[in-house]
């Protein structure tokens, strides 16, 4: 017998050493010293706003990991009780445990789990029953398994040495599976209670604790009475184990399960659409890193400030609700989406639906035949869809929901600082959760008069004044190339014949005065300025240049404006700051990039400029002091498309650049008078409503001085008082419009 003992005994270390080095390839791989001293799970990667807030986070598997002090007692001792009651006295093996299972199965009966918490560690941390499951026995049935869990017990014993019991409680907490996307204890506790793992009380923990056996099955969500049961187990393990008492016991299992249940995803957080243009810059910088952004726990900075941000969309809510209230009254009773002379579009639905995924999806199933393919788009399902009153459930077909949402208006919005091209605000679009497309960078639409600015810095450079009169006639194009001649009106759609000033005429956005300055300058002069501001959009050298004619984008327009503000430097739009490690090591840092576009002169004459349509009567921005009242300097232009399919405005102060556009996802689908369409109204009083929540936020510290005017003196006149005369009580039909219906724009005090 104890031949057999110490044959038996030097056998099973032989067998171990075996395994540990995996002889012949027969027992797979292990892991190596390196990695078990510095074990890697998947982290989420964190995205913050420049004032430190979370935004959001990139991941496959959402865990954030926390630190032993950020671990509640009442959880620590729910989990010993429930999964490990002598975790203090082993080093890894429990041989107790060990052997309840043996004489359960030499009995026929069930002996319990004898694996060990540091035993769990090992087996989710290093993927033992698929990572390692790579040796000749491992496709041995009843040799598998054995050969699996001898891993584990020697990686347990391994841990234990390696690190403290703290550390691997802490270890464990983080790295499992709760279910419903949270993985580690960070995540569950918010996602399920909306707390920090800190603030868990004793039913809260013991209902994560229980959670982890299966989280499927013991989901508080989906499985609200096992979960409840499996609860009471759990904390029947800490009364039996002592961790609590008896009427704490009684007490805490005769409470329900509250939860305030959110999921993370996407879709959720600070500034989703921002959030989903950084990632394509990261996963690039990632690749040629050698990074995973979607595992690495990185964290990146953005420049987005989270207050700016929130007053961002918080206008576009408010402002978008009321326009689409008015569009759909507008269109009532009526198929909104027109050709050029106002008719019906015909078959628009049936071409437009060939563009989604549902229909090219259908297309492949049913090899394209027709008559399948428009069953089912046609065939209703009830589906949630989006509203301004909030979500609702509606029986739609696919071709309904088309129907529904082509009506619906949408909008971008950007702010960044002129001075460091830092973006603080990014609004691109009305609901990311039902419209990912971007309307800020990846969405290009004509910018109408927003383009005109560009003329008039040709101009000033090229020696104009801003007090240079011209008069309001009509400039024609002759024909070139078969192109027939062409003669922009105005948007009233005469010529007064009177003498403007370029500054009145700016600000009063005037198509005879840029028509003509556009032919003076030649329509490839103004491309080539285009090109200094940052516009890298292609642009025609086309005779209607000046009015908008090509798309940009409103990223690039902010660029160009800014450009005005600092001192001739145009300065890329910039996202992000840093990027760094989980431990949070500096990994990359970035710095704008700039290139001197204009001279400081000419940019402070275009700040001026565009400080007339704010200030002269006439102005295409009035209603900024009229009606909103601001007391502060700022420069403005507003831009309208033909048929009123786009909507733009563009606001400028010494540190705050703003763009936005408002339109339908189709061009033909607008507006078709501009009392409702044009950008004055329809684009303008989002900046008015982000600019006064920007104004009254102290802490945000908005510069509110005057331009600063450069230390050389001016080598051209730019006060034009004395060229007035009687013309600056004479306002265009479209500006009385702006200045009377305005005041009723969004049923505000404004």
């Amino acid at each position: 017998m104890w031949v057999l003992f110490g044959g038996g005994l030097v056998a099973f270390v032989f067998y171990i050493l075996a395994v540990s080095v995996n002889f012949l390839n027969l027992f797979g791989r292990m892991p190596n010293l390196k990695t078990l001293e510095n074990p890697k799970s998947e982290l989420a990667s964190e995205i913050y706003s420049a004032d430190g807030v979370l935004m959001g986070k990139y991941f496959r598997e959402n865990r954030t990991p926390v630190g032993y002090k950020d671990l509640p007692q009442n959880l620590i001792d729910a989990l010993v009780a429930t999964e490990d009651a002598r975790f203090e006295e082993h080093s890894g093996i429990d041989p107790k445990a060990m052997g309840r299972v043996a004489t359960g199965l030499l009995t026929g009966g069930s002996g319990g789990g004898g694996s060990t918490l540091t035993q769990q560690v090992a087996k989710v941390l290093f993927r033992t029953r698929a990572d390692l499951n790579d040796g000749i026995l491992n496709h041995v049935p009843g040799l598998r398994m054995l050969v699996i869990k001898t891993k584990e017990w020697i990686m347990a014993v391994r841990l234990e040495r390696n690190y403290t019991k703290r550390e691997i409680i802490a270890m464990y907490l983080n790295i499992n599976d709760f279910g419903s996307n949270a993985f580690g204890i960070n995540v569950a506790a918010k996602t399920f209670f909306n707390k920090s793992p800190k603030q868990l009380n004793l039913e809260e923990s013991a209902t994560l604790v229980g959670v982890l056996n299966a989280p499927s099955r013991f989901s508080p969500v989906t499985n609200p009475e096992r979960s409840k049961n499996r609860r009471n187990w759990v904390l029947s393990q800490m009364n039996k184990y002592g961790y609590i008492d008896q009427r704490t016991y009684e007490q805490a299992v005769a409470k329900p399960i509250v939860l305030h249940y959110s999921v993370e995803n996407a879709n959720k957080g600070i500034a989703p659409y921002f959030r989903t243009e950084v990632s394509k810059s990261l996963l690039q910088w990632a690749k040629e890193t050698d990074h995973d952004l979607y595992a690495d726990g990185l964290k990146i900075y953005t420049t987005i400030d989270s207050r700016m941000q929130k007053y961002a969309e918080a206008a576009i809510a408010e402002h978008m609700q009321l326009q689409q209230k008015w569009f759909m009254q507008h269109w009532k009773g009526q198929l909104p989406w027109r050709d050029e002379t106002g008719r019906v579009i015909p078959n628009f639905l049936q071409t437009s639906i060939k563009r989604t995924e549902r229909y090219k999806s259908l297309f492949n199933r049913f090899d394209g035949n027709k008559d399948s393919i428009n069953y089912y788009l046609n065939k209703k399902y009830k589906m949630q869809v989006f509203s301004w009153q909030g979500e609702k459930e509606m029986m739609m077909s696919p071709m309904d929901s088309l129907a529904y949402y082509k009506r619906y208006l949408h909008a971008g919005f950007m702010a960044m600082n002129p001075i460091n091209g830092q973006i603080k605000a990014w609004v691109g679009g009305t609901n990311f959760k039902y419209f990912k497309y971007d309307h800020v960078k990846q969405g290009k639409r004509q910018p109408g008069s927003t383009f005109k600015p560009i003329v008039y810095t040709a101009a000033i450079d090229q020696g104009y004044s801003p007090c240079y009169q011209r008069p309001d006639v009509a400039t024609t194009f002759p024909a070139v190339a078969g192109r027939a001649p062409y003669t922009p009106k105005n948007f009233e759609g005469g010529f007064s014949g009177r003498s403007f000033t370029l500054r009145q005429a700016l600000a009063r956005s005037m198509n005879s005065i840029t028509a003509w300055l556009v032919q003076k300058l030649g329509p490839e002069t103004v491309v080539s300025y285009a090109k200094r501001l940052g516009i890298t959009s292609p642009i025609e050298a086309v005779p209607a240049v000046g009015f908008g004619s090509s798309d940009v984008s409103i990223l690039e327009l902010c660029g160009a404006y800014s450009t005005f503000v600092n001192k001739g430097v145009w300065t890329a739009p910039m996202m992000v700051t840093s990027i760094a490690d989980k431990n949070d090591n500096v990994l990359r840092e970035f710095v704008p990039q700039t290139r001197e576009a204009l001279s400081e002169e000419t940019a402070y004459i275009m700040t001026y400029m565009l400080q007339a349509s704010t200030t002269e009567p006439g102005g295409t921005s009035v209603i900024l002091k009229t009606g909103f009242k601001f007391p502060y300097e700022m420069g403005a232009k507003t831009g309208t498309t033909s048929n009123y399919s786009d909507a733009w405005f563009m606001g400028i102060t010494p540190d705050l650049v703003c763009g936005m556009w408002v339109g339908g996802e189709d061009r033909s689908i607008h507006f078709r008078t501009g009392a409702y369409g044009q950008g004055a109204r329809l684009a303008l009083p989002i900046y008015g409503l982000f600019m006064r929540k920007v104004y009254a936020d102290k802490s945000i510290g908005i510069n509110t001085n005057p331009f600063p005017k450069p230390q050389q003196p001016l080598s051209i006149e730019i006060d034009c008082s004395k060229y007035y005369g009687g013309q600056r009580d004479t306002i265009p039909y479209d500006q009385k419009l702006n200045q009377t219906d305005l005041n009723d724009l969004n049923n505000q005090d404004i």
